[in-house]
């Protein structure tokens, strides 16, 4: 079985940088990924751009040249992708990590493929994997999504989409400009106030001018094969519906979280525990890195201000293993 000085699981911008931030200090160590390098990035929408401008997206000095200031999907593949292979990063892709044991201060990750041993071990699995469910009736339908890709396939059908932030906003204004018939549901009384500010007058004057129907302080009550009957304040409202795009956030993996015996805060939040001058958590030689340090406050942690984790981590192993 092979053994690391750590071993990483996640292949984000985080882990990546995590990755060569390993390589420069000499550490042996693998970086782990159950998709493809940026997996989440690569899932996002096909048209999506960045809040970020380009060179707050950098990891490791490397530079991030987009067309535009503010970079789109394509773009991040491509940056990342070839800071892994330009780098030849040690990234096992398609794998997914299973279980991860601790033994005599030694940790086993067991993934679908393999096992290998770690003195140290760092999660930077981010929190895009699990969809914060809206938990009605008709949420299972084949026509229900909590992910979108590609306007054109909404294009002429009709069009439920639940949700106010950024992913929901952007949903909304493609599919109404490829031609589908779009309904808005929002929990609170506006469009929200973090929405890219480059999009949210757009959003606005299309609801303004009744392109597309926004229903303020609604729920959805239940979804049905044809109609999504939801609860406004007029009362409850029937809307004949071909498609549903549940866009109401993510959350991490907490169950993974506990299993690795991470302390939780027992409020909504749900904070993981660690030490934010080394990242190490509850759990001596075990680390976090990236958004998942922010447990439900998933607008708390980004790349560009998470992407400092990966230096103040590796410093900490480095120094660990020199006073050894």
């Amino acid at each position: 079985m092979q053994e690391f000085d750590v071993v990483i699981i996640g292949g984000g911008p985080i882990g990546i940088a995590c990755g060569l931030e390993a390589k420069k200090r000499g550490l042996s160590y693998i970086i782990i990924e159950k998709g493809p390098i940026v997996n989440s990035l690569f899932n996002y929408p096909i048209n999506m751009q960045f809040f970020s401008s380009s060179e707050k997206l950098e990891i490791d000095g490397i530079p991030f040249i987009s067309k535009e200031a503010k970079p789109k999907r394509n773009e991040a593949l491509e940056y990342y992708r070839r800071i892994v292979t330009s780098n030849q990063l040690d990234i096992h892709l398609f794998e997914k990590v299973i279980t991860v044991e601790k033994e005599n201060d030694i940790f086993q990750v067991n993934t679908d493929k393999d096992q290998y041993k770690a003195k140290n071990v760092v999660v930077a699995t981010g929190f895009y994997d699990l969809p914060n469910r809206i938990n009605v009736p008709g949420e299972d339908l084949p026509k229900v999504s909590h992910y979108y890709k590609d306007p054109h396939f909404y294009a002429s059908q009709k069009l439920a989409v639940i949700g106010a932030s950024n992913s929901a906003i952007d949903a909304a204004l493609e599919c109404w400009r490829k031609g589908a018939e779009v309904s808005l549901i929002i929990r609170g009384p506006e469009v929200g106030p973090r929405v890219k500010y480059w999009v949210r007058p757009d959003i606005i004057n299309r609801i303004e001018e009744g392109s597309i129907k926004a229903y303020y302080n609604s729920t959805v009550k239940e979804i049905a094969p044809r109609e999504i009957i939801i609860d406004t304040p007029e009362g409850e409202t029937s809307l004949e519906n071909d498609f549903v795009l549940a866009l109401t956030g993510y959350m991490p993996n907490f169950t993974f979280l506990e299993r690795l015996g991470i302390a939780l805060s027992d409020d909504e939040k749900r904070l993981p525990s660690y030490d934010p001058e080394t990242m190490e958590t509850n759990v001596p030689g075990l680390f976090l890195a990236g958004v998942i340090c922010g447990g439900m406050e998933t607008h708390k942690w980004f790349i560009e201000n998470s992407r400092i984790h990966a230096p103040i981590i590796m410093d900490a192993i480095t120094h660990k293993e020199a006073s050894v």
